[in-house]
């Protein structure tokens, strides 16, 4: 420690503290831990006592910073290795909550001294427990992205885990028309249960949401979901070929080694003719930007009726009026009242006519994301131009919907 012995200002600043507060060996090495690497707090302080010659030894748990602090890692490492018991993890970090007494006399010291080689007590526990928690966990400290961090409140023995989400990707189909894709909470008491909902809280009683979280949230034994889908189709629309993307997060997870290939059995098995969940594999939260904001096309099967007799002339026109053209469309108004009113202009990439017969005809679409199929068809009273329903010169309503294929992954 020759560095520190030629240290002065270093010798002269332990002979001004000494006299003037009681301070344990660990204490005192902490206010120049910074000034040797590779020895501790604890020698460090022995060392510089020794060669000011203040010999008395103090105790920790008489110490006026820590007062008994210093010598309760291997305490807070059992309470912690016993609070993690049925987690699975394989990074984590530790967080200590110290006293404000302690801070505020440590501030003093630091103020007082003027030291510029000080750690921080709450920087020296968290590493020290974290180093030791490695060999006993044989796991490693994350300072990033910890799949736990453990946050311990040193003056009450409390522990609280932050714990980060498992998320896994997907594509799922839905094969009925009264389901939606995400939870629909009872807009009389949100949640709660009323008469309205039959004391439920939704308006449906499943979800696809629902459906494919519930297996594995028992399975994780995790506390919440949240469903992120790469945009949705409506109620009543079926979504059929490859299926649509989705990441489900799971929150608070305390297993996190399942196998996907045996959950995604289970879930179509339990959920026939109403949903089918394929592609399942691990992801992460960046996934959920990359769907939602990933302007995948996609494509329809309409079945639509007209209020006069349909014939091929008439369907030619609507062919080749929409092929390749843009149509704007001012937001639906079923659904002005939740989203911004403005004008989306979107490209039809393909319509092709499938069947004519009488008053039915069925289409096949290829759109922009985003786009509308039902106002496409209607026109919403003049909201989207040109419409179906503008280009034969009828009104034209949706008998059924099916998104068939979303492009782009």
């Amino acid at each position: 420690m020759t560095d520190i012995l030629e240290n002065k200002k270093i010798l002269k600043t332990v002979e001004k503290i000494l006299p003037e507060y009681c301070l344990c060996d660990n204490c005192l090495g902490r206010l120049f831990s910074k000034a040797k690497k590779g020895v501790s707090n604890e020698e460090i302080g022995i060392y510089l006592r020794k060669k000011t010659g203040f010999n008395k030894k103090i105790k920790p748990i008489n110490c006026e910073l820590c007062q008994g602090l210093s010598i309760e890692v291997e305490h807070f490492c059992k309470l912690i290795l016993d609070y993690l018991k049925g987690y699975e993890f394989n990074t984590f970090l530790i967080g200590c909550k110290i006293d404000e007494d302690i801070i505020k006399k440590e501030n003093e010291l630091i103020s007082f001294t003027k030291s510029e080689y000080f750690e921080s007590i709450k920087n020296e526990l968290n590493r020290n427990i974290g180093l030791k928690l490695e060999k006993k966990l044989d796991k490693l400290v994350n300072f990033e992205k910890p799949d736990i961090m453990v946050i311990l409140n040193t003056s009450f023995d409390v522990i609280t885990l932050q714990i980060l989400s498992l998320f896994i990707y997907g594509r799922y189909k839905k094969y009925t028309r009264d389901m939606p894709q995400t939870k629909w909470f009872c807009k009389i008491c949100y949640g709660k249960g009323c008469r309205k909902c039959n004391y439920n809280g939704k308006i449906y009683e499943n979800s696809v949401e629902e459906l494919v979280s519930k297996e594995i949230i028992k399975i994780t034994k995790g506390t919440d979901e949240s469903f992120h889908g790469a945009g949705r189709e409506d109620v009543d629309v079926r979504m059929l070929g490859t299926g649509r993307p989705f990441v489900l997060e799971i929150k608070n997870p305390k297993i996190r080694s399942i196998n996907l290939e045996v959950l995604k059995k289970k879930i179509n098995s339990s959920n026939k003719d109403l949903i089918e969940i394929d592609n399942l594999r691990f992801s992460d939260r960046n996934e959920i930007a990359r769907i939602k904001n990933a302007g995948f096309r996609k494509t329809y099967r309409v079945i639509i009726k007209s209020d006069t007799i349909l014939n091929n002339e008439k369907l030619k026109k609507v062919s080749s009026s929409l092929q390749g053209s843009n149509i704007n469309q001012v937001t639906p108004s079923r659904v002005v009242h939740r989203r911004t009113d403005m004008v989306r202009e979107k490209h039809i990439y393909n319509c092709i006519v499938e069947m004519v017969e009488d008053t039915i005809a069925i289409l096949s679409l290829e759109t922009e994301s985003g786009t509308y199929i039902k106002e496409l068809v209607t026109g919403d009273d003049g909201r989207t131009k040109p419409s179906i329903t503008e280009i034969i010169g009828s009104p034209c309503k949706v008998i059924e919907l099916d998104v068939i294929e979303i492009k782009g992954e």
